[in-house]
C-alpha cells in the first residue's frame, strides 16, 4: 500500500531526473545536428506529454498498479496462484511485460487503424529526449489497456509494476535521446539495452529500417523475432528522420499531432 501511495511522486521523480539528464547530456554531446526549432518542437512535445499524463490520471486513476494491487488481494492472475518467491516472479514480469510492449509496437506498425494513432509518434522531424513522450492520447490509453490487462493475466506484484513503470519511461527517454555514445560502448550496452543508435533507425523515413528495432527496454527481442537492424543505410549523421508524406512542419504542432490519425495519408 505504501508503494501505491508513492506511486506518482516516484515516477515523477525518476522523469525528471532522467529528462534532465538526457537534456543535458545530448546539449553537452549531441549524437546528430538537430534540423527543427528546438524550442517549437520542446513546447509542443512537452505540451503533449503532460496532456497525456493528466489524462490518464482522469481515464484510470490506479492505472496499471491499482489492477496489479487489486489481483494481488483476490489471487487473480499466474503469479498469485503459483508458490514462488515473490523478487523472482516480480523479475519475470518485468520481462514479460516488456515483451508485451514489443509486441503491442509491432502490431502498431502493422495493423492499420493502430498505425493511423502511432504514426504521430513517428511525425516528428528530429528525435531527441522529447520524442520520447510523443504519444497521441489515444494510443496512450490503449496501451494503458492492453498493460493492464497483462498485468492482470500475470498477476505481476505491485512493486514490479512499478519498478517497470519508471525503466519504460527512463529508457524511452534514453533510447529516443540525442546523446552521443562512443561506438564501442554503444555496442556493449545494446546486449542488455536499447540505445539511442539502435533505436533511431526505427525512426528513419525508409519504411525497411522504421519496420525494425521495435524494442523499448531490452533489445532482444528484435534479435529473437528478426526485426534487428544495426545500422541505418544513411548512416546516423545523414538518415532522414520521420515520414516521407509528413515533412511539412505543422505536423509538430500539438493541434496537428492531434488530428495526425484523421490524415489521409498513410506513410
Amino acid at each position: 500500500m505504501f508503494l501505491m501511495d508513492q506511486e506518482i511522486f516516484l515516477r515523477l521523480g525518476f522523469f525528471l531526473g532522467i529528462f534532465f539528464v538526457m537534456a543535458f547530456w545530448e546539449k553537452l554531446r549531441p549524437r546528430r545536428m538537430l534540423k527543427q526549432n528546438k524550442l517549437n518542437r520542446w513546447l509542443n512535445n512537452l505540451g503533449l506529454t503532460f496532456f497525456n499524463s493528466f489524462l490518464l490520471r482522469i481515464v484510470f486513476p490506479a492505472a496499471a498498479v491499482g489492477v496489479a494491487f487489486l489481483a494481488g488481494q483476490r489471487d487473480w492472475g499466474l503469479f498469485n496462484r503459483i508458490d514462488i518467491p515473490e523478487l523472482f516472479a516480480g523479475i519475470i514480469c518485468i520481462i514479460i511485460l516488456d515483451l508485451a510492449i514489443y509486441t503491442q509496437h509491432v502490431v502498431f506498425h502493422k495493423v492499420s487503424l493502430f498505425w493511423r494513432l502511432h504514426r504521430m509518434h513517428h511525425t516528428d522531424l528530429d528525435i531527441d529526449v522529447t520524442t520520447g513522450a510523443r504519444f497521441h492520447p489515444v494510443e496512450i490509453i490503449l496501451s494503458m489497456i492492453i498493460k493492464m490487462g497483462v498485468v492482470l493475466a500475470i498477476g505481476a506484484p505491485v512493486w514490479s509494476v512499478i519498478v517497470f513503470e519508471i525503466i519504460l519511461n527512463g529508457t524511452s527517454m534514453f533510447n529516443h535521446s540525442n546523446a552521443y555514445i562512443n561506438q564501442a560502448i554503444d555496442r556493449f550496452l545494446r546486449l542488455v539495452v536499447v540505445t539511442p543508435d539502435m533505436h533511431r533507425v526505427h525512426h528513419s523515413v525508409l519504411i525497411r529500417e522504421t519496420d525494425s528495432n521495435y524494442g523499448f527496454n531490452f533489445p532482444w527481442w528484435d534479435r529473437l523475432f528478426g526485426t534487428y537492424r544495426d545500422q541505418p543505410q544513411a548512416g546516423h549523421d545523414k538518415m532522414n528522420i520521420g515520414l516521407a508524406n509528413y515533412r511539412d512542419p505543422k505536423w509538430l504542432q500539438f493541434q496537428w499531432m492531434l488530428l495526425t490519425p484523421f490524415s489521409s495519408n498513410y506513410r
